[in-house]
């Protein structure tokens, strides 16, 4: 794979194609791609458990349902993943880092970052939101003159760069997060808990009790984010 910030794109892409629509995918689908990149499962491991989820669905005799959910693939890409590591005992474990390498430029960082920047900036309210922002938007300015001094040299950034790059980012959102939880009314969080609840509920079974929990916060993480019109910083999400 060219670059690893393709993550999001590559699995979303391969779903359609095995499910032969370009259905969109959901809040529930993108908050449980999210769970599976926060847990450092690789690629190959969710593609390969997406092709084994569409397999065995094909090979059976009466197809009642559809596979309308990246969620109906969860067992197989967790199945996946410790396959991978099972095959890597005595090896090298597979690692997220080493796709991490020059594929994405510095010109196209920058501009990214300068999009979000710009987006942060016109958050006006809450008061303590607005404070927050405006302090991540500043502290994205200073990046983007970073990748701008990259891109002159005609630069593209190292693994270690990005990741270094990506720790700053996710520091940022978790901030703006924690921002906007607290400026966030109490009723309107249990609504979008409960929101996630049931998005999951059909799903609940195909997943361990752990993955559950991660995938509510994530599905609450998304929505607030999109309901507060605020942008995502990560790498990811280019």
């Amino acid at each position: 794979m060219e670059n690893y910030f393709n993550y999001f794109t590559e699995i979303e892409e391969h779903y359609q194609k095995r499910r032969g629509t370009g259905l969109l995918l959901s809040t529930l689908d993108w908050a449980l791609i999210e769970t599976w990149k926060d847990a450092g499962i690789p690629l190959e491991a969710v593609l390969s458990g997406i092709d084994s989820t569409f397999d065995k669905y094909d090979r059976r005799p009466a197809k009642s349902r559809k596979i309308n959910s990246l969620a109906y693939c969860a067992q197989e890409v967790l199945a996946a993943a410790e396959d991978r590591k099972e095959a890597a005992i005595g090896g090298q474990s597979p690692n997220q880092d080493a796709h991490m390498h020059s594929g994405i430029t510095a010109e196209e960082i920058g501009a990214f970052l300068l999009r979000n920047m710009q987006a942060l900036e016109q958050i006006t309210s809450p008061e303590q939101l607005h404070s927050v922002a405006q302090e991540c938007a500043a502290r994205l300015y200073t990046l983007t003159e970073v990748e701008r001094a990259f891109a002159l040299l005609g630069g593209a950034r190292t693994a270690s760069g990005l990741e270094e790059l990506e720790r700053h980012l996710t520091v940022l959102e978790e901030k703006l997060l924690a921002a906007l939880t607290v400026a966030t009314p109490e009723a309107e969080l249990a609504v979008l808990r409960a929101e996630a609840d049931r998005a999951i509920g059909p799903y609940r079974s195909k997943m361990p009790g752990f993955q559950i929990e991660q995938l509510r916060k994530q599905f609450v993480h998304k929505r607030l984010f999109e309901k507060a019109k605020i942008p995502r910083l990560s790498l990811f999400y280019m």
